[in-house]
């Protein structure tokens, strides 16, 4: 069992949510695909990278986007809050927000000017003094 595999316990909760309607060729095992889904999503990889053992790719990716568009994650997602007694809590990155410089920023760097403030207000070129009327043809 993977680090990101559904627990027993999560899954008996999941399991009566999920959509089965049978159709010409036999389901892949649903928790296998979540299981699958859920490393995509956990790691951060892509799509291409799952790994053999969750089954085919593009299996996850699709059940993932028709799932999406039906609702069921929405409603899955609020089965498991309500399973643990609103004990859980979830973040996304839409409300954790930091600085683009945060992650890079290292203590005690002192920020040095090297430009005399009065020299930086000081014109870079002058103006010509013979305009543009005065040129010859």
């Amino acid at each position: 069992m993977s680090q990101y595999d559904l627990t027993d316990f999560e899954w008996r909760v999941i399991e009566p949510l999920l959509p089965n309607k049978p159709r010409g060729v036999p389901r892949v095992d649903d928790r296998r695909v979540l299981n699958g889904i859920f490393w995509v999503l956990r790691s951060g990889a892509p799509w291409r990278d799952l790994p053999e053992r969750y089954g085919p790719r593009t299996t996850c990716y699709n059940r993932f986007a028709r799932w999406r568009k039906a609702g069921v994650w929405d409603r899955m997602m609020d089965a498991i809050t309500a399973a643990h007694d609103g004990d859980i809590q979830m973040i996304d990155s839409t409300s954790v927000r930091a600085h683009q410089q945060a992650a890079t920023a290292k203590r005690g760097i002192e920020i040095i000017v090297s430009v005399d403030p009065e020299e930086a207000l000081r014109p870079k070129s002058t103006r010509s003094s013979t305009g543009k009327a005065s040129r010859s043809d």
